[in-house]
């Protein structure tokens, strides 16, 4: 990973995008794109689609979601405590004790969400889990008054975002899902243009509000109408304490890109992948699904008439939660994967099963 490279990661880590509010992220994406990409557009669901030999008869898409979980602000009471509704799955458990931030017309506003101290629990309160409606937001505002002079009905919130480096290249950040997942379509799809010999068009798209049913995903493969569809997402590693690896599977942070089997993914397209990743040289990891995914590659499948897709995913602890970890040697071998995977498609490729 060159450095231009992890700078636009730690750059697209460190800035908001709530499901509905990923403008300030897809200016980055743009910006970062438009150095390579032939051509560069956003459609008016808010999707930044760029192509690489975009005339080619055959389209290739690769999709990564650029919208994070968060939440909304939906109520401010008298005495300028504020009060959210979900945008995304959380586990409220990951709510208590966070330092978060409102993001408002006049610019981002620190908050923190906790609950009464330990202390003052009953002994019935603290056998109860936690409700995501009996949470706070508390920006230190006297009454509500003050509070709204800042913050407004319908403001977006994150966690508080940052960027850390572990050890044996590994990073944590909330937002890992699916930043990671962009980076690694825009990537793949940079070096696929710099090496050359490209025989397919190449469409990347950082997709929007996956978080809440994979919106973004939907319009921009009607837009784009691709023969061929890789989703980047994350996916549970079970490498640590807790997972059941008989129900996800053998899944290790560092072991490599996660490639999917199942109903979602088309047989030739796993090929393909598995091909691919011989040439190039990479380990990969194998996971199965039997039944439509949760990600992007699920809407591409059922594009218009129907779209060979794959699934692509990166190992991650702790998934939505403040402190997702990945492997930066998985993410730069997940790039190289989907350019070989690119680069090797013939411009007369035939994907349907048979």
């Amino acid at each position: 990973m060159d450095q231009a490279a992890k700078d636009f990661l730690v750059k697209i880590l460190e800035t908001p995008s709530p499901s509905g509010y990923e403008v300030p992220v897809q200016d980055i994406v743009r910006s970062y794109v438009g150095k390579f990409a032939d051509e560069v557009r956003t459609d008016l669901h808010g999707n930044v689609l760029a192509s690489c030999n975009p005339d080619a008869e055959l389209r290739v898409m690769f999709a990564g979601h650029a919208d994070q979980i968060g939440l909304l602000v939906t109520y401010i009471d008298d005495n300028g405590f504020i009060y959210t509704d979900t945008v995304g799955g959380w586990d409220p458990q990951q709510l208590i004790g966070q330092r978060m931030t409102i993001y408002t017309a006049n610019g981002p506003v620190p908050a923190v969400i906790a609950r009464k101290p330990i202390h003052l629990l009953s002994p019935e309160e603290r056998k109860q889990v936690v409700k995501a409606k009996e949470l706070w937001l508390d920006i230190g505002a006297k009454d509500k008054a003050e509070a709204q002079e800042v913050v407004a009905i319908g403001d977006p919130v994150t966690l508080e975002l940052g960027y850390q480096e572990m050890r044996n290249n590994i990073a944590n950040s909330p937002g890992m899902d699916d930043k990671t997942g962009l980076w690694v379509c825009v990537e793949a799809a940079k070096r696929a243009k710099e090496r050359g010999g490209l025989k397919v068009g190449v469409h990347v798209a950082s997709t929007v509000q996956e978080e809440i049913g994979l919106r973004g995903a939907t319009t921009s493969a009607y837009g784009i109408n691709p023969h061929v569809g890789i989703a980047v997402d994350v996916t549970h590693a079970t490498d640590c304490p807790t997972i059941e690896k008989f129900q996800e599977g053998d899944i290790k942070i560092g072991g490599g890109p996660v490639v999917y089997r199942g109903a979602n993914m088309n047989p030739v397209v796993v090929d393909h992948l598995r091909s691919a990743a011989d040439s190039a040289k990479i380990d990969l990891q194998w996971g199965a699904i039997g039944r439509g995914t949760g990600t992007d590659a699920n809407a591409m499948q059922l594009a218009r008439g129907g779209v060979a897709t794959g699934l692509v995913s990166v190992p991650n602890r702790y998934m939505h939660s403040a402190v997702e970890v990945v492997s930066l040697d998985d993410l730069d071998a997940c790039a190289d994967l989907l350019a070989e995977f690119a680069l090797s498609i013939a411009a007369d490729a035939d994907f349907t099963p048979r």
